[in-house]
């Protein structure tokens, strides 16, 4: 009787972990495997119980939390039981390692601020070992049951959609000239992006993308590129190539990219505003994503990361505007070029320093208009060296303060006494990650847009610069609606648009939902 119990009870287990892995359509099949297959049934002797107070539920424990994994098993349910059975610790595990695979190889910085170190790599790699036997009998069901009911669009690639509908709109007010008004009305528009990530090794990818968008810039609504979305883009409904870019390690510690469109010197560098700096789902505004330096240039390109020890990395990388011209190519397109270490002492804190020297690409799109083109649109050579400064401290689990500071040095190579102007700007943010329930997202961003603080170049016998100081003024708010669709309501304030104090307050309203597929 004892002998025929363990049978069953083993054979009942055996059922449960199946169903976890298994779409619906094929339990029933599956079921019938076990009954024909019972040397795939483990032994008594390795189902045994893993309890909460071992060291191995610990670390799985700490993994899921820290990484703020999905699990189909509910980890609050596994602690509230205070024991589990070797193979609910190994589905658990199994989710884990996939997930784990998956961000590191589709580039996703876990948890938007930290990635795993090679301590955790020595635990994780204990757990595997330790639980082989469950990992694999797991791992074979499910490619049996992908081979047999989930054809693949490509064994080593991966097809991922995003819509972006962005309702918005402005509040009256008068600009500097009075012909010049804001225009209230609301709009609603969208952006579609369809992306291919392909791997050959399973360390490299390989990035392809279609894009879509008519979410026009706001500037010609408020005279200000001060008030553009994070999301904007207008190509008139008509789909083009966004990304196509390579990135492969070369050892252990580096990793090169390479890309004749898409590439943004931010490819070889960490911004350091965790959360906030995504198109789909953190800050609303162009300006709260990243420091604008990081904006200066974009399109071919190439360039590396270099892991120097585990709390140090270099960044260096070129991009050009038009590399795929005959009469400028890499060399004589307007370019960029950044050098960035980034500093991560511990999983709480991140800092970056970075230089970028670039031609003809001063204009982010986030400033006055001033600070985008300090020449008055009379210079076609201008030099541009640019310094930045950007931080990050994890407070606790649920508040990431951010902050940066911006300084560029210009230089028009083409006018008389070749003038310089000097530009500057600073933000400091606040992340809610997991605010009213997990998924959500709140962040306040404050700061100032780029400024002409100082400059050579005169008009009308005056000095070309900004004599107010305009402040930014932003708050979201992302609602999780499922693991596909959010909803992120934000407003954003801008006072003294265009650092000038005649003009009337700005205050823009979106309303962004983002469907991911």
């Amino acid at each position: 009787m004892s002998y025929l119990f363990k049978k069953f009870s083993a054979f009942t287990l055996q059922l449960f972990v199946t169903s976890l892995v298994l779409s619906s359509e094929v339990q029933a099949q599956e079921i019938q495997n076990i009954h024909k297959d019972m040397t795939e049934i483990p032994s008594v002797s390795e189902l045994s119980e893993v309890e909460s107070e071992e060291w191995n539920f610990q670390v799985l424990q700490d993994f899921i939390q820290r990484y703020n994994i999905d699990t189909k098993y509910p980890l609050a349910n596994l602690q509230r039981q205070g024991v589990i059975t070797r193979y609910e610790f190994a589905l658990l595990l199994n989710e884990v390692i996939q997930y784990i695979n998956n961000s590191q190889t589709t580039n996703t910085n876990i948890n938007n601020t930290n990635s795993i170190n090679q301590e955790e790599l020595k635990y994780l790699s204990k757990l595997q070992n330790e639980f082989t036997s469950e990992l694999n009998i797991i791992n074979k069901r499910i490619n049996k049951l992908e081979k047999q009911t989930f054809p693949q669009f490509s064994t080593t690639s991966k097809l991922r959609g995003e819509v972006i509908f962005a309702l918005s709109g402005v509040g009256e007010g008068n600009q500097a000239d009075d012909d010049e008004r804001i225009d209230s009305n609301i709009t609603l528009s969208s952006r579609v992006k369809l992306q291919l990530n392909t791997t050959f090794t399973g360390k490299d990818r390989l990035k392809t993308s279609l894009k879509t968008s008519n979410i026009q810039p706001l500037d010609s609504a408020t005279g200000t590129n001060m008030a553009r979305l994070s999301s904007e883009g207008d190509d008139e409904n008509k789909f083009e190539l966004g990304d196509f870019a390579y990135r492969f390690p070369v050892g252990k510690r580096t990793r090169v990219h390479i890309g004749s469109t898409g590439l943004e010197i931010d490819d070889f560098a960490d911004t350091i505003n965790p959360y906030l700096d995504a198109n789909d789902d953190g800050a609303v505004s162009r300006f709260a994503q990243r420091n604008p330096i990081y904006r200066q240039g974009g399109g071919a390109g190439i360039g590396f990361e270099y892991e120097i020890s585990d709390s140090l990395e270099l960044g260096l990388g070129y991009v050009a505007d038009d590399a795929d011209q005959p009469k400028t190519g890499l060399n004589k397109s307007d370019y960029a070029a950044i050098a960035q270490l980034t500093f991560k002492p511990n999983k709480t804190f991140l800092l970056g320093l970075n230089y970028i020297h670039s031609y003809n690409n001063i204009d982010t799109n986030t400033g006055s208009n001033r600070a985008n083109d300090p020449f008055d649109d009379n210079s076609e050579s201008i030099n541009a060296d640019s310094f930045g400064l950007q931080g990050s401290v994890a407070l606790n689990k649920k508040i990431f303060l951010g902050s940066w500071v911006g300084y560029t040095d210009a230089q028009a190579n083409d006018l008389p006494n070749k003038p310089t102007a000097n530009i500057f700007n600073w933000a400091l943010t606040l992340a809610f990650p997991d605010l009213g329930d997990k998924g959500n997202l709140g962040g306040i961003i404050i700061g100032q847009p780029p400024k002409v603080i100082n400059n050579q170049y005169q008009l009308d016998n005056e000095k070309y610069i900004d004599r107010d100081t305009s402040l930014h003024l932003e708050a979201f708010y992302r609602f999780q609606i499922n693991d596909n669709m959010t909803v992120t309501p934000g407003i954003v304030i801008i006072t003294n648009p265009e650092h000038n104090s005649d003009n009337d307050t700005i205050y823009l309203g979106t309303l962004r939902t983002t469907v991911n597929f």
